[in-house]
């Protein structure tokens, strides 16, 4: 049975919006896998998408790694209508904006991430990126320095909240959850089992972040299809 956009509204609704938080949303196969033939679009489905449209609808902002829009696709992300009046409902405006998180700032101005944004995206890099690429990226996106060689995560969060987008939500790629995750910035994560088993080399939802134990705590497990929504917080 499919699930209903309004039960997964209340499943994942937050505490309050007052509180900065960072939320983390991917999808992996049941033997860890996080793409297939590269991407992560095989391993989702129908209520996948629910699932993601719900969480993107909750947020201030939709923050990637340069990575994961080169190979997802990331165009212009639009909500779908009952998502866009749930947000106007709320008090916030009808589109989520994007910040795309990039060292090298290696980036094609022209790429529908930009062409075809719904509003002015972001784009968050460390003072060391090449200045002639910040200023191609100025005349489509507003480039936020943060961090000298690498970028800060804090610094970003800072900025962000600035801005008045509290609401974080990453997407990926793998190499920035890492970077979250080290940071200790990681409030909740949201993660789709799907019913598949991949094998290959696949890599895992967290790269490079140092090995340690963090504990989550489980806010729900929510089976369909045979897909499993699984909704964790960080342990107090």
């Amino acid at each position: 049975m499919p699930l209903d956009r309004a039960e997964m509204h209340a499943a994942y609704a937050l505490p309050d919006r007052d509180t900065a938080r960072v939320r983390v949303n991917f999808v992996s196969s049941l033997d860890g896998a996080v793409t297939v033939d590269g991407r992560s679009g095989g391993l989702g489905g129908e209520d996948d998408r629910l699932v993601m449209g719900v969480l993107r609808a909750m947020a201030d902002v939709l923050v990637v790694g340069a990575g994961t829009v080169r190979v997802e696709g990331y165009g212009g992300v639009r909500l779908a209508r009952p998502n866009v009046e749930w947000r106007r409902a709320n008090g916030l405006p009808p589109m989520v904006p994007l910040a795309v998180v990039s060292a090298s700032l290696d980036l094609d101005p022209r790429h529908p991430f930009f062409a075809e944004a719904t509003e002015r995206p972001l784009v968050i890099a460390p003072g060391s990126a090449p200045a002639e690429r910040r200023t191609a990226l100025d005349a489509v996106a507003d480039v936020i320095v943060c961090g000298d060689d690498l970028v800060d995560v804090p610094a970003m969060l800072h900025e962000l909240a600035g801005r008045g987008l509290t609401q974080v939500l990453c997407e990926g790629g793998p190499h920035l959850f890492g970077d979250l995750v080290a940071a200790d910035a990681v409030d909740e994560l949201c993660l789709t089992l799907s019913p598949t088993l991949v094998g290959g080399s696949a890599g895992r939802i967290v790269s490079d972040a140092p090995e340690a134990t963090r504990r989550m705590r489980l806010l729900h497990a929510i089976p369909s299809d045979d897909f499993v929504f699984l909704r964790y917080a960080a342990s107090a």
